[in-house]
């Protein structure tokens, strides 16, 4: 029916709104992966520390030591493995799924004299042949029968390979001694990123990105959505009936009771319930989300394994968000009980309970309303400090241990959802508050 519709300057409201989500995504996503590039350390600089480790007994010159004994060629292939060769604009656009990326890539020297080349196609015995006319590529063609649809051929000059490898060593160009030569690149191009559904490879573990989401967003929408649940189950009401016993023993109690489980850290509970229920007298399990012999256990068997594993991480998602959420009920609830219009439909006959749940209640949970689109990112975002003590392998483990180790895909990954999620849930946050205060009128 044509009442149950949004009011036009609204519903363009809404529009306007989810048509910017796209732009501020990129915005966001291109600021952390500019700060990703400009942070020291990374997977190159991980794997020079390895290469490092192995080569510490032959590497005899400082310089060697200094790359983690990688030759100079082998240096600037890694550097371009990661995509690290590109500047900051051409790899963000590699990411997003825009510009081509370099895939099946293989290369081959030219003599110094040389302009044409001879090179094996990867994963086959046929072969190309390249020739350049300075640093361009005049002619890509097959030797013989070889099919070289799909491929691309581009020039490495000796000076850009120097300058290349001048920077990642940190050093001017014209204190390099080692020798470059012409090179020719052939490859195929893909356009495989954000806008293709791929976000990429994690340098860590060697798996998808999107794999080791969709491992572990389970595991947070489980704790997640409980949380909200039993959160918003009982905070509201808590928040409604001290409001209404507001300065008796019940209020007293129950304020700090949730203080003073907001005062406690929650991996500080963590390991405190950890120690004693799980540890010292056995009541709950030590670690792990299910038991390793989940799989084998009946249908109810595993529903009281689950919940006997999540019992004591839940209690530390919980303590926090009570005390905001059921102070903020209580407050709101206090102040619009004390507004002029209640009072005056309390002094032309209405009741308590009337004044309470008719007309002061549903003001008082614009607020709350108001904050709900920040829950959407608990659902997929975890609590790294929780999954840490409890060890449970959720997506707040994940994007921290991606941190860490400067898994860069992975932090891209857990930030691009976590902002998408964001910015959805302040649109339904805005929704919410306007269903629930008529006064609002977005335009």
């Amino acid at each position: 029916p044509s009442d149950c519709r949004l009011p036009r300057p609204m519903r363009d409201y809404f529009i306007r709104r989810l048509l910017l989500v796209p732009v501020t995504l990129l915005g966001i996503t291109m600021l952390v992966f500019t700060m990703t590039r400009l942070t020291p350390g990374g997977p190159l600089e991980n794997a020079m520390l390895q290469a490092m480790s192995g080569a510490k007994g032959e590497a005899g010159k400082l310089g060697k030591e200094s790359r983690g004994g990688l030759s100079p060629d082998q240096l600037l292939r890694l550097e371009e493995e990661y995509d690290f060769d590109k500047s900051i604009p051409r790899a963000y656009l590699n990411w997003l799924g825009v510009a081509g990326k370099e895939t099946k890539r293989t290369r081959g020297k030219f003599d110094k004299e040389a302009t044409s080349i001879e090179i094996q196609l990867p994963g086959s015995t046929e072969k190309v042949r390249v020739t350049r006319d300075g640093p361009r590529v005049s002619a890509l063609e097959p030797v013989g029968t070889a099919n070289i649809t799909g491929w691309q051929a581009r020039i490495e000059s000796p000076e850009s390979q120097k300058i290349r490898y001048a920077r990642r060593m940190g050093m001017p160009a014209d204190k390099v001694e080692e020798e470059f030569f012409w090179q020719a690149v052939i490859y195929q191009p893909r356009f495989e990123g954000l806008f293709q559904g791929y976000l990429g490879r994690s340098t860590n573990f060697g798996d998808p990105v999107s794999t080791l989401i969709a491992q572990r967003v389970p595991i947070s929408l489980f704790y997640g959505v409980l949380t909200f649940i039993i959160t918003y189950g009982v905070c509201v009401p808590l928040g409604v009936l001290k409001a209404i016993r507001h300065r008796t023993l019940l209020d007293s109690v129950t304020s700090v009771l949730v203080f003073l489980g907001y005062s406690i850290p929650s991996f500080v509970l963590g390991i405190f319930l950890l120690t004693f229920f799980a540890a010292r007298w056995g009541w709950f399990p030590i670690a792990g989300f299910v038991s390793a012999e989940f799989d084998t256990l009946s249908l109810p068997g595993k529903i009281a394994d689950l919940f006997q594993h999540a019992a004591l991480p839940l209690v530390c998602y919980l303590v926090g968000a009570f005390a905001f959420l059921t102070m903020l009920v209580k407050n709101n609830l206090l102040d619009n009980l004390a507004a002029d219009h209640v009072r005056t439909a309390m002094a032309t006959g209405a009741t308590h309970r009337e004044a309470v749940f008719k007309h002061a209640l549903r003001n008082s949970l614009i607020p709350v309303a108001a904050t709900f689109g920040g829950v959407l990112t608990i659902f997929v975002g975890g609590n790294f400090l929780i999954e840490k003590v409890f060890d449970i392998d959720g997506m707040g483990l994940l994007v921290f241990n991606g941190l860490l180790t400067r898994d860069y895909p992975v932090v891209m990954g857990q930030v691009t959802v976590l902002a998408l999620l964001l910015l959805i849930g302040n649109i339904v946050s805005d929704f919410l508050v306007a269903l629930a205060d008529p006064r609002v009128s977005y335009r």
